[in-house]
């Protein structure tokens, strides 16, 4: 079923599907809910799936607080509207930073989380100049035209050789982002703080999935910090980059099941 609620008087657009214990799936930078189309397929006979469209994503609007905080407060609202106590909740990329954002305020709502192929570090310097960069190519030549530039590098490169037609079906998926709402991204991911905190601190169950070849989200990075929960399960999609859902679908389908089993 499709929905949409009115968020701050901008509409924000969901996936509600199936039943059973609740788990909803955040998408990234450069991407909507369709991204979890096929874990949506394998899970949705067994789970209560809530997959919305971030603000300024897919068929949702932009809300006047685009933060990762800001953002995180939309997925609040979709829970409440749900009538939900306690859900998992798994952020791919910068879906995993808004859904940290989530963890931090409304730790209460959430019962285990993941980190798919993103990382509760902040910002380096570096990647800061990227994205700024990335910013004047957006302003330069529109947003399709960067996205058209910048998602094949998230493929490993095993995978373009194995999935080009995916890989161009994804590309071509894209074309409806505006250069306001890729901005206000990269502006909010610029700007989040580090949230290690919240990894050592949490009682709940975390996931991490890293890609071998993720240039996003380096594996060395979520080596880093996958020890720092109480109670921690970690696995390394070894032919994938940043996009394990579609590079390695079955893989990705079994780890999600397994941790929403053990959890």
């Amino acid at each position: 079923m499709e929905k949409i609620i009115l968020y701050q008087n901008k509409k924000i657009f969901y996936r509600n599907i199936g039943s059973g214990d609740p788990l909803m799936l955040v998408h990234g930078f450069g991407e909507d809910g369709n991204v979890w189309d096929k874990q949506v397929e394998y899970l949705k006979s067994k789970y209560h799936l809530i997959v919305p469209d971030l603000p300024g994503s897919g068929k949702s609007e932009m809300i006047d607080d685009m933060t990762m905080q800001g953002m995180a407060e939309v997925l609040h609202s979709i829970i409440h509207e749900e009538n939900i106590d306690k859900c998992t909740v798994i952020g791919h990329s910068m879906g995993g930073y808004i859904t940290l954002a989530l963890v931090e305020s409304y730790w209460n709502h959430v019962n285990a989380f993941g980190l798919f192929h993103s990382s509760a570090f902040a910002d380096t310097e570096e990647k800061k100049e990227t994205r700024k960069k990335g910013i004047e190519f957006i302003k330069q030549h529109g947003a399709f035209e960067f996205l058209k530039t910048s998602t094949p590098n998230l493929f490993s490169p095993n995978s373009k050789l194995q999935i080009p037609d995916s890989i161009d079906q994804f590309i071509n998926s894209l074309k409806d982002f505006t250069p306001e709402a890729l901005i206000a991204y990269y502006e909010a991911m610029m700007s989040r703080p580090d949230r290690t905190s919240i990894l050592k601190n949490t009682k709940s169950p975390v996931l991490f999935v890293a890609g071998e070849h993720d240039v996003a989200i380096p594996l060395d990075d979520v080596l880093k910090q996958c020890h720092l929960p109480e109670k921690s399960y970690f696995h390394i999609l070894k032919n994938s980059g940043h996009m394990g859902m579609i590079e390695e679908t079955q893989n990705a389908n079994r780890i999600l099941e397994e941790f929403l089993l053990a959890k």
